[in-house]
């Protein structure tokens, strides 16, 4: 069987496992107030070249986006997203469960517009019943996006341009923001902490157990963020749990390193997909890689293959996913493709 089916069913790097296992012992200070998390900050301040102290570890993806989305927006303000954003469609309603309303506008290939959203904001405060409505008052994108695709450097320069017009804060979901990076696309991880007011970089599908590293770009955390975070249920005692890995994660490039591999063996597959006359659903230069499949083909493919099923193509055809991740073998893409060959 050949596992493609999200980018974290594996445990955790053996480096990261390493450093857990020669640090379990060690007498530290919790909540992240030990030295390793001292260190994974500084570490994270280097690799991002983003002057602030704000770095803070929080327990998985949809907590960061609920607890930093609900933190930094008032009661009566809500978050633009794309329709196909993953705190609209993919997080339970988790921002509608802390009180915050999710407003959306048109997907393209995952991404939004800044042309659509600049439309949109001035169509809102041109409504003149506005003030009985829910204000926009931060703009979301994920960069992958939730189809693999990448905003570039002029594409999140416009956004950034109307946001910074609004007064809007732009939030830049990075749950995998290490395959990005590691796809060679024009936009530099120092970019993105010039044009966003907060991003994070994902830790659980980029190699770690669990947890996600927020940076807020321009030392504007949410007062008391860190209290808000443990008022959510998403501050571990243990905070070492997270100090190491990330340290570990920011230690001779590992994170980067091990995206790569991801990335290489997502532009395998993706290139054995189409040799072999499948129908790519959306161009992703990143680890995960959609295709249109028939759906007598996807019951011989479960056999097989552990794949992520996406959406519905038509009455006879399905799109899945196949993603790669950190650990992700060249000869589990090898194999995978030579089943599909022979099927």
């Amino acid at each position: 069987m050949y596992y493609f089916i999200n980018d974290y069913s594996e445990g955790a790097h053996p480096k990261l496992l390493e450093a857990l296992v020669k640090s379990n012992e060690e007498h530290l200070t919790g909540y992240g107030s030990d030295p390793y998390c001292a260190s994974a900050k500084e570490k994270i301040k280097a690799f991002t070249k983003v002057d602030s102290d704000d770095i803070y570890f929080i327990s998985g993806g949809t907590q960061t986006n609920m607890i930093v989305i609900s933190t930094m927006l008032a009661p009566y303000e809500a978050v633009v997203a794309a329709t196909t954003g993953h705190v609209n469609f993919h997080e339970a309603g988790a921002i509608e469960h802390a009180g915050r309303k999710v407003l959306t506008i048109p997907s393209h290939d995952g991404k939004i517009d800044a042309g659509e959203l600049k439309d949109y904001l001035a169509t809102f405060y041109a409504d003149e019943n506005h003030e009985h409505m829910a204000f926009p008052g931060m703009v979301y994108v994920s960069h992958p996006t939730e189809y693999g695709t990448l905003y570039s450097k002029a594409e999140l320069t416009a956004i950034s341009d109307v946001c910074h017009e609004y007064d809007l804060p732009l939030f830049l979901d990075g749950a995998r923001l290490g395959y990005a990076l590691a796809a060679k696309h024009d936009l530099e991880i120092e970019e993105i902490g010039a044009l966003t007011d907060v991003f994070y970089l994902g830790g659980t599908k980029v190699g770690a157990l669990c947890g996600e590293a927020v940076v807020f770009t321009h030392n504007n955390a949410p007062k008391h963020f860190l209290t808000q975070i443990k008022q959510n249920g998403a501050l571990l005692a243990k905070g070492r749990l997270m100090g190491v890995q990330f340290d570990a994660l920011f230690t001779d490039d590992l994170y980067l390193k091990i995206s790569q591999n991801a990335i290489a063996c997502a532009m395998a597959l993706k290139k054995g997909l189409i040799e072999r006359g499948y129908h790519l659903y959306i161009d992703s230069p990143t680890n995960q890689q959609f295709i249109v499949v028939a759906n007598e083909e996807l019951k011989k493919m479960q056999e097989y293959v552990a794949y992520g099923f996406w959406e519905k193509y038509d009455d006879t055809h399905t799109v899945i996913r196949l993603a790669t991740s950190w650990a992700t073998k060249m000869d589990d893409v090898k194999g995978l493709l030579a089943m599909m060959e022979r099927h």
